[in-house]
């Protein structure tokens, strides 16, 4: 059996972006740059005022003091939209509104609140001179005119967004979204279209199929249901025809070593041609990876809990980078175990836990201080069908392989499940 980390990085040997196209802007929120962005322009394209106030020359207000004011002349008025048609001298100013811009000879804006206003409106007050010098943004002050603004590589967020949409970047090149097609399989597994059967305890919920789905959307990709197979090879060949088009295919159960566990079987006579079968981890060892008509395939194990941690370890990465992240994995943070913790085989454990700051005194809840460290604790039993366990969880403790117990306040690695912070190589 490989390694966990050995595992990933077969997977992801066989896994490449996918290919890029134009998109309008308001369509790519998530999607990753195919190619470096430069842009035509300085922005802001000129000098221009970040205060209400009035354009003055720094020479003219400095002196102005609440018992000594100054008083300027008003040349004209220059709303946002609009352009100074008039330089300014000495002892002159001019009206100006927010991202105005700023008139010849000017430096500087005096905020509106520090001035008094001439009942005629052809002079003002200035009682401070606080402003000398400042309230102004300069041409080219954020971004300079053929400078690389965005990276190939670079998630597109909202920020990033209104940097492209500032520089007329109308149609980002952008890695397209991949197609996952996912399903299940077992007699004994149903629809909630048969809700009275599955509450009587004669049949089981196809859990596995609203959390594959969520979880595939959360990444970014596009979700493809091609529902529950039976227990028999010729519905499996019948489901997994739907695959076909989809950018990666990700099955649950019948990858373990049962008697109605036909998946290798049906995929080895498609022609598929399978990478690896088991890996030495708990829960879900019986992992599956290999190439169908040059897909990738990932097959999960059964058990819900053992479908969601394998998920987060090889398909969400996968998934990242089919969507062309350079960085798949989610990085690990070291935390003090806050309990005993005992464990059997001798296998990779990777345990759902809550992970929250703790000061050093012991008293949990931290404020993020300098003085908190991380804590995790067991969300409670650990069975792989015990899905409440990963329901409450927001981090996977790492326990080696070389580790059958752990102490309370020793230090172990824990990837937090909601941690935005990636990296290049699996952590774990």
């Amino acid at each position: 059996m490989l390694t966990p980390t050995e595992a990933a990085r077969t997977i992801l040997e066989h896994v490449a972006p996918l290919p890029a196209s134009r998109r309008p802007l308001r369509e790519v929120l998530d999607r990753v740059l195919a190619e470096d962005v430069t842009s035509p322009i300085d922005l802001p394209a000129w000098d221009n005022s970040a205060m209400d106030g009035y354009a003055a020359r720094a020479a003219d207000v400095e002196p102005a003091r609440p018992e000594r004011k100054v008083t300027l002349a008003i040349v004209e008025t220059v709303p946002a939209g609009r352009f100074p048609t008039k330089p300014i001298g000495p002892g002159q100013v001019t009206r100006i509104f927010t991202g105005a811009p700023l008139p010849a000879g000017a430096d500087t804006v005096v905020r509106q609140e520090d001035t008094e206003a001439d009942p005629t409106g052809r002079h003002v007050t200035v009682v401070t001179g606080r402003d000398a010098g400042k309230n102004v943004r300069y041409r080219g002050e954020d971004i300079r005119k053929d400078a690389v603004v965005l990276c190939a590589g670079t998630p597109l967020g909202p920020a990033q967004l209104g940097v492209l949409a500032s520089i007329a970047h109308a149609a980002p090149l952008v890695h397209d979204a991949p197609r996952v097609a996912f399903m299940g399989s077992g007699d004994e597994i149903v629809d909630l279209d048969r809700a009275d059967e599955i509450l009587a305890g004669r049949k089981v919920a196809t859990s596995n199929s609203y959390t594959l789905q969520a979880l595939i959307r959360r990444t970014g990709a596009i979700p493809v249901d091609l529902g529950l197979a039976r227990d028999t090879k010729e519905s499996l060949r019948e489901h997994l025809a739907g695959a076909r088009g989809a950018d990666l295919l990700v099955t649950t159960a019948g990858v373990s070593v049962g008697e109605h566990d036909f998946v290798r079987d049906v995929l080895t006579e498609l022609g598929a041609e399978i990478k690896l079968w088991r890996i030495a981890m708990r829960p879900g060892a019986p992992v599956g990876f290999g190439l169908l008509d040059g897909k990738p395939w990932i097959g999960l194990p059964g058990n819900p809990v053992s479908a969601m941690v394998t998920f987060e370890l090889f398909v969400r990465p996968a998934i990242r980078r089919l969507l062309g992240h350079r960085l798949p994995f989610r990085r690990t943070v070291p935390v003090c175990v806050g309990e005993p913790i005992t464990l059997g085989p001798k296998l990779r454990h990777f345990l759902r836990a809550i992970v929250q700051p703790q000061d050093a005194a012991g008293r949990g809840g931290g404020g993020g201080g300098g003085g908190d460290m991380l804590t995790a604790r067991l969300t409670g039993p650990q069975g792989s069908g015990i899905l409440t366990s990963m329901a409450r969880a927001n981090a996977l403790l790492i326990v080696p392989e070389d580790r059958p117990r752990v102490e309370a306040g020793e230090t172990l690695p824990a990837l937090l499940l909601d941690d935005p912070h990636h990296v290049a190589e699996a952590p774990f």
